[in-house]
């Protein structure tokens, strides 16, 4: 099946984290991949995030922190997306995440957690593969 219209992808930055230069590094990749990238800017609550994946008729939803509070922002922003029937969203975290978190957070529906190493092109590959088709 081909897709109808460009993936579209909110990268937000949940919580107190004033850390952007990833996010806008990877936002900056997925626009030149040929998706649509809708960036949240700083300081998102997690219900901001959902409202806006929601309003903006996103695909993915990237997020990134670097402020360690990943296993407190994450689960609610995935408890918030399937409240609002957006259970086909794919969710990504990124930042700097500890491993042992890792599996936690895939429980609660993180798709896949990116490092700060991580070229962006495994990230690019990660959501053609992965995104439903519109």
């Amino acid at each position: 099946m081909s897709r109808k219209r460009k993936i579209r992808i909110v990268v937000a930055k949940p919580g107190l984290d004033s850390h952007d230069r990833g996010a806008k590094v990877i936002a900056r990749a997925f626009r030149d991949a040929g998706m649509e990238v809708i960036y949240t800017g700083l300081w998102q609550t997690p219900e901001q995030i959902a409202e806006t994946a929601l309003q903006e008729d996103a695909d993915v939803v990237a997020l990134s922190i670097l402020s360690g509070a990943h296993m407190t922002l994450f689960p609610k922003i995935t408890e918030l997306l399937k409240k609002k029937g957006l259970n086909e969203i794919l969710v990504l975290g990124g930042g700097v995440i500890p491993e042992e978190d890792i599996p936690a957070l895939k429980k609660v529906g993180i798709a896949e957690v990116f490092g700060p190493d991580t070229h962006t092109g495994k990230i690019i590959e990660f959501i053609k593969e992965n995104t439903r088709k519109k």
